[in-house]
């Protein structure tokens, strides 16, 4: 039903309609925040269900209390206010996301763990409409090494660091948002950045990363889909660092240095024909991968591969086994 909305239409008309029980109106108000929402929960909670379950709640939630909404200025710090909220609140029940590499090489968690999801490139378009700085800062926060590093920060400190560092929120409007105080608020972000300043790459590779031109990157993904497809051992093993990891979630078992990987590789790559194809996650180079199945005479999806690069090679390889590609704008088989 067309309700007479033009792009002329302002917050504060949008708002009077919505609390006048218009859905239409209310659609438009929050539409643009839907997925900005999204990407802030995947960021508390490493999951992308589990964040598609908290906006939905959140919207739920907005909607059915949007008479009490006072404030005609803008609604976005009301809805992250309702969002972070929740996801503390699925934190508290569902503890924190992992990768295997959290583990010792030969252990398994003491209870069944929850695996760390990637997240589609393409849910971050929104970002296209920040300033470059800012679009800077949203697109390093969403790299699987940083939401890594998230889990091992508290429900607060996590929340807290996002809100201020991520969204740029300031301390008052943070404190009010979680029902805190500004102190409170100041003491969480402090702790939470020395615990990531203990587990990101170091700024030197960070500075590395960036210099890196889309051209090198195309590159660099050419030659490590290339030597797959060629069952390259030799290949793969000389674009690793000394020090990379690779790992399969849900898969516990993960491995380290040119020697652990080489011995992954021969028996991954032995009697297999493999397919690649580039997609994006996190921000960083992905692939999904395809096994070729004799008996229906296709590859089928194997996983989808996260490459963490250090300058142009191979640091980190994470292979999400359970990964959905329709998602990641992937066929689930390719014909032979």
């Amino acid at each position: 039903m067309n309700h007479g909305w033009t792009d002329r239409s302002t917050t504060a008309e949008l708002l009077v309609a919505a609390q006048a029980g218009d859905g239409d109106a209310f659609g438009r108000l929050v539409g643009p925040l839907r997925d900005q929402l999204h990407a802030h929960c995947y960021l508390m909670l490493g999951s992308v269900h589990d964040a598609e379950d908290a906006v939905q709640e959140t919207l739920v939630r907005a909607w059915n209390s949007l008479e009490r909404f006072e404030d005609r200025g803008s609604i976005r710090p009301w809805l992250y206010r309702i969002a972070t909220n929740r996801c503390l609140t699925l934190i508290e029940r569902r503890g924190r996301r992992e990768l295997p590499t959290d583990l010792s090489p030969e252990g398994a968690p003491s209870v069944e763990a929850m695996w760390l999801e990637p997240y589609p490139d393409h849910r971050l378009s929104w970002t296209a409409e920040l300033s470059p700085e800012a679009r800077v800062v949203v697109l390093e926060s969403v790299e699987l090494a940083f939401v890594a590093s998230l889990q091992h920060l508290s429900a607060l400190q996590r929340a807290v660091l996002l809100l201020r560092d991520v969204l740029g929120f300031a301390a008052r409007e943070v404190a009010d948002l979680l029902d805190t105080t500004v102190a409170a608020v100041n003491s969480a972000l402090q702790r939470a950045r020395k615990v990531l300043d203990g587990l990101l790459p170091a700024a030197t590779q960070r500075a590395t990363l960036d210099a890196m031109g889309e051209t090198t990157r195309r590159e660099v993904a050419r030659r490590y889909a290339a030597a797959w497809e060629a069952g390259d051992i030799e290949a793969v093993v000389a674009m690793l660092t000394d020090d990379a990891r690779y790992s399969m979630p849900p898969l516990t078992a993960w491995y380290e240095g040119h020697d652990g990987i080489r011995t992954f590789l021969a028996e991954a790559m032995s009697g297999r024909r493999w397919r690649f194809l580039p997609t994006r996650a996190n921000g960083q180079l992905a692939f999904g991968t395809y096994l070729w199945d004799e008996d229906r005479g296709v590859h089928v999806a194997a996983g989808l591969d996260l490459l963490v690069l250090n300058g142009t090679r191979v640091a980190e390889v994470v292979a999400f086994l359970d990964a959905e590609f329709p998602a990641f704008g992937l066929p689930a088989e390719l014909p032979g």
